[in-house]
């Protein structure tokens, strides 16, 4: 069988990944800050599997705790496929960088950085022991490639992930392995994210009134538009490029 382990399953892009999952009779282990029904529901009522671990991923060793819950619990499901959604992130801190504290940096790098390094890098032991296909995606932005006033930890966190992705894609070129690993942009959306970065002053974040217009003049994607995107790339595995960085704006 198939399986979508998927962080940041609450809400916007990673329930919308999460949906189009089980819509296609693919199981799912979610993690998030808090359980999602919607998905537990939709789950019985194609009689899949859907777990959840519920947790704080800023915190190491809560974030330990639920990694390998979730990487015994692949054990004993046994898949044939791993796919990887390594979706939950934050903006924030968003300010001027000498206005950052060390712990807003903390827990940022955590979420964002360390955590699906950790997720990532157990999933493909798991899968490595099973003898299964590992599948893993990283979400990204554009900020990875371009700076942008008052996001110094946005833009560096997806930058390190990027060069993450492409370094663990290179281990297992060179290790003939089946496992891929990519990174995809989804571009701007209209989630909770977006609706943070709208509220805060333009001292923090010069570009806000940009931001302010995505919304007003609805250039935002949904979230659901988006995963319709993702699913085909990451199922069709034989036309992905390992290590590749995709772009939504390619797609839609």
């Amino acid at each position: 069988m198939k399986i979508a382990v998927i962080t940041g399953v609450s809400r916007g892009l990673g329930e919308a990944v999460a949906e189009r999952f089980l819509q296609s009779n693919i199981s799912v282990v979610g993690i998030s800050r808090s359980e999602n029904k919607r998905l537990s529901q939709l789950a019985k009522e194609n009689n899949i599997i859907y777990e959840h671990y519920t947790g704080n991923l800023t915190e190491l060793q809560e974030a330990e705790k639920i990694i390998e819950k979730v990487s015994a619990k692949l054990g004993e499901i046994k898949p044939t496929t791993i796919y990887l959604v390594n979706n939950a992130a934050m903006v924030n801190p968003v300010h001027q960088a000498s206005q950052i504290s060390n712990r807003e940096l903390d827990d940022h790098i955590q979420l964002n950085l360390t955590v699906p390094m950790m997720v990532t890098n157990a999933l493909l032991e798991r899968a490595n022991d099973l003898e299964a296909e590992f599948i893993g995606l990283m979400i990204t932005s554009g900020a990875a490639e371009s700076p942008i006033y008052g996001w110094s930890a946005y833009c560096s966190s997806k930058a390190a992930l990027n060069m993450y992705t492409k370094t663990v894609a290179l281990e297992q070129e060179e290790l003939a392995s089946n496992h891929k690993i990519i990174a995809f942009n989804p571009g701007i959306m209209d989630t909770n994210m977006q609706s943070d970065i709208r509220k805060h002053s333009h001292e923090e974040f010069i570009d806000i009134e940009r931001f302010k217009a995505y919304k007003t003049n609805q250039m935002l994607k949904s979230p659901e538009k988006v995963a319709e995107v993702i699913f085909p790339i990451l199922t069709k595995t034989e036309k992905l490029i390992n290590g590749h960085i995709y772009n939504v704006g390619d797609y839609l």
